[in-house]
């Protein structure tokens, strides 16, 4: 029996998970430097193993609130197929395996501001929604200029080598 294996993360009261093949670390939220006249959601930008890291509030995407404050926030660093980024979370709490049958396609994926859940767990007494971090990125409003922004950084560090 095939399973996928995921990273499950709180937001809210909702659990939620990312395939583990896109996850590089999880670290707490350091220093963020804030960065003027971006979107809500975006904490940020954090160093994280030497690169910096735009850092997207989970919260606020979902729920119009900022998890920020949390005892057990955490950043959830991710490659994603256009950039790195990092999601902040209530809570990172397991590696789980599950298996292919318990996933259930999701009607919202037609739902253009949840694109991203492309999946639901149903499982025992439990519920998990599954999130492509691909079309995540790609669905918020200003992450073109985020882009834009740290291929610049990247340059200007490099030409100064």
């Amino acid at each position: 029996m095939s399973s996928e294996k995921v990273v499950v993360f709180q937001c809210g009261n909702e659990e939620y998970a990312v395939p583990i093949e896109h996850v590089v670390s999880i670290e707490k939220l350091e220093q963020v430097n804030p960065i003027p006249h971006l979107p809500n959601y975006l904490i940020g930008l954090m160093k994280i193993r030497g690169e910096l890291v735009p850092i997207i509030d989970f919260e606020e995407i979902l729920y119009h609130r900022s998890g920020v404050n949390y005892e057990n926030a955490r950043v959830v660093t991710m490659h994603t197929q256009d950039m790195s980024v990092g999601i902040l979370v209530k809570e990172a709490k397991e590696i789980l395996d599950i298996l292919t049958d318990d996933l259930k396609q999701i009607g919202l994926v037609n739902y253009t501001k949840t694109q991203y859940f492309t999946a639901v767990a149903n499982l025992e007494n439990r519920m998990i929604t599954i999130v492509d971090p691909s079309i995540l990125v790609r669905s918020l409003e200003g992450i073109k200029d985020i882009q834009s922004y740290l291929e610049n950084v990247k340059k200007e560090e490099q030409g100064s080598y």
